[in-house]
């Protein structure tokens, strides 16, 4: 967009009626034994020049106008065509061909590189002697269905003055041209088993949208089309290697390599020397990448994965205990309220899309579950739970009347919508939870364009629904549980205690955000209100058990705020010495050949619950992160933290929980799983370990 905005904004100073330098017109091609004057031309070709400067330089515009559907080439056209060329008449020393950032085109297994529409390239030659005229020849070839060669004689008068229009003209074609920074902080190129490897990582933490490379023609090699793999801020491009009758692979390493990269409207120029490359090179791109397909997987599963953790199990619960009130036989209800709470499912999922869509066009951080940062998305939450809860307690019901209810379970209003708002509400709960498979297919959806995020999001609704369509499929599961009866109250009471420790827990999630005395303070006064309500809706009696019980509760919160104050929210008191997560603080650590463990969680992070009871807070793992050459870094993600999503962003995550390891034996670092496990990591972290002196 950006370039046929400066190309608009170049002809129309091209064309306007001030700008007197010298120009072509547009040229007539020069007749050869296949063209005849009814021959139809599919290209014009313009060049407007600046008088000749004292130090002999002279400033060309080649304005190139193609025809619908036809296309032209870059400097290095690929597998096929001809780059455009001008051989000079006039005694010119040399020339400076700038190129605009080209576009790939693919036609019947041949891949080129080029233009199409209108091209405007800025040329500077220079000559020795004094100039009157410049006169010479372009060669330019176009292609549809047939390609055609046409060569247009010129002859530029440099007497004319040269007017303020051209020089802005002429910079404005040269902002169109890849400039040699902007867009790539870091470049490697290494060359192993025949292909080319291309590493870059994107200037200020930002993820990659729509990358493509354009190669330029190595000596003594063909390159073919790059393969590219994005992952947050850093791509890899693998590019198979042959030799110019395309057998065997020439060694490229020691060479240097040129290429432009571009992401949207901008793009850069790159030249690179091409070493060993040391990591592992799969026959279909980078070695540690993965497809679409396999990624759509990966979201199908990690969201069926999630109906199984504890975020999501008191709706499920609930969603189970709402097929009790079908009259057994009545299929077609069941049916129908599993594929509501389905659809719900889905357009919550689609609604993240959306989220993560706004956030990344307005470079905002995306990540996964960042929604639970924000104080006033928990408060509502914990509304919405209060509100189920009391709900499950039979503290009140909805009741509207006859009419009433018959237009709105007519209409599909409270007959239909609770269940679609139950999938709604599920997917809410389900996002501070990572479950395995999800990690990866959040980084790769966030990471990927929009199509390709949006079919990542449509695969997780579907992996996460896919039990209620199971039994919308299968009515007849339904039977499988026990008829009503009185047992039905104590398995509402169950869900009601399930659901209020749900809303406790969102409850301190906002200790970070207002503090422990009054989170604690609410949640005393939510379990005052439960009694109180069960009390007077059920007598004295009926509310003694819920008052011990709420009593236990909040003697619970309160222990648990006040461990969180001190640092510790277990009875098993965390020994090792967290320093803050810093880039800095790793490269001293490695440095000083120590090892460095990364923990990246956070308040609302379920899974980081989980990891830090079950494997960091062992006495073995307490043990071995505290030994003398061991770093333990860090990062809390509880608020918005811009250190910490660059820190993730760098290492193409979206998500906590976050676990890495350094050191000497893995100075690039290894991810370990989302869920920690106990091997896994005193494997890796003594893989880590450099030789003993």
């Amino acid at each position: 967009m950006r370039f046929l905005i400066n190309s608009f904004l170049i002809l129309f100073a091209l064309f306007s009626s001030s700008l007197q330098a010298a120009d072509t017109g547009w040229l007539q091609p020069a007749k050869t034994g296949w063209m005849s004057d009814n021959t139809p031309m599919h290209a014009q070709v313009r060049l407007l020049s600046s008088t000749q400067q004292d130090d002999g330089k002279i400033d060309i515009l080649l304005d190139v106008k193609l025809d619908e559907g036809w296309k032209t080439y870059w400097r290095s056209p690929g597998e096929g065509g001809v780059a455009p060329e001008i051989v000079w008449s006039s005694p010119v020393k040399t020339t400076d061909w700038q190129w605009p950032a080209p576009g790939r085109f693919d036609v019947a297994g041949v891949s080129t590189q080029g233009y199409m529409g209108d091209i405007v390239f800025p040329i500077t030659v220079t000559s020795s002697d004094k100039l009157d005229k410049l006169s010479g020849v372009l060669t330019l070839s176009t292609c549809s269905n047939v390609c055609i060669l046409t060569d247009y004689p010129f002859e530029l008068d440099l007497t004319e003055p040269t007017p303020a229009d051209f020089t802005w003209a002429f910079n404005q074609a040269k902002g169109a041209v890849p400039p040699t920074s902007g867009l790539v902080e870091q470049a490697k190129a290494g060359f192993a088993n025949e292909k080319l490897v291309i590493e870059l990582q994107k200037n200020s933490g930002s993820a990659w949208i729509k990358p493509n490379i354009f190669t330029d023609v190595v000596d003594g090699a063909v390159l073919g089309v790059p393969v590219i793999k994005t992952s947050g801020n850093n791509l890899t491009a693998t590019i198979d290697v042959s030799d110019d009758w395309g057998e065997s692979s020439p060694n490229l390493t020691g060479k240097t390599v040129s290429f432009v990269v571009t992401d949207g409207d901008i793009s850069q120029q790159i030249s690179s020397e091409v070493t060993p490359f040391t990591g592992s090179v799969s026959q279909n791109g980078a070695g540690s990448a993965i497809s679409l397909w396999q990624v759509v997987l990966f979201a199908v599963v990690g969201g069926l994965i999630l109906n199984l953790m504890p975020c999501v199990l008191p709706v499920l619960a609930m969603k189970l205990g709402s097929v009790l009130m079908v009259p057994q036989g009545e299929q077609k209800t069941i049916r129908r309220q599993f594929l509501l709470s389905s659809s719900g499912i889905l357009v919550s999922f689609w609604l993240l899309a959306l989220l993560m869509t706004l956030l990344r066009v307005g470079q905002q951080a995306v990540g996964w579950g960042i929604q639970f940062q924000n104080p006033w998305f928990i408060g509502f939450m914990v509304l919405v739970t209060a509100l189920f809860t009391a709900n499950l307690f039979g503290l009140f019901e909805i009741n509207l009347g006859s009419k009433a209810n018959t237009r709105l379970a007519t209409a599909g209003g409270h007959g239909n919508s609770g269940h679609f708002w139950q999938g709604v509400f599920a997917t809410l709960l389900a996002t501070p939870c990572s479950a395995p498979f999800l990690g990866t297919a959040v980084a790769f959806a966030l990471a990927a364009p929009m199509s390709e995020l949006w079919l990542i999001f449509t695969a997780l609704g579907i992996g996460m629904s896919l039990p209620w369509l199971l039994i919308a499929a299968f009515p007849a599961i339904a039977k499988l549980l026990p008829k009503p009866g009185t047992w039905m109250l104590k398995l509402r009471a169950v869900l009601g205690l399930m659901m209020l420790v749900s809303s406790l827990w969102l409850i301190s999630l906002l200790i970070p955000h207002f503090g422990a005395m009054y989170s604690t303070a609410i949640a005393i006064a939510f379990l005052a209100l439960l009694v109180v309500f069960i009390a007077i809706k059920k007598g004295i009696k009926a509310a003694i058990f819920p008052l011990v019980l709420f009593a236990l509760f909040a003697g619970a919160f309160v222990w648990m705020t006040q461990g969180q104050q001190a640092g510790s929210r277990s009875l098993v008191k965390d020994t090792v010495n967290w320093q803050p997560l810093t880039e800095q603080a790793i490269t001293d650590a490695l440095a000083q050949n120590k090892r460095v463990f990364i923990d990246v969680t956070a308040e609302w992070c379920v899974t980081c619950k989980a990891n830090k009871y079950n494997v960091l807070l062992r006495d073995d793992i307490q043990q071995l992160l505290g030994e003398p050459d061991v770093v333990a870094l860090r990062g809390d993600w509880t608020k918005p933290s811009p250190e910490i999503t660059a820190f993730l962003q760098k290492r193409g995550q979206v998500a906590v929980p976050f676990n890495q390891i350094y050191g000497p034996n893995l100075a690039d670092g290894e991810v370990l799983s989302t869920i920690l496990d106990r091997e896994s990591l005193i494997s890796v972290m003594n893989q880590a370990k450099g030789a003993t002196k």
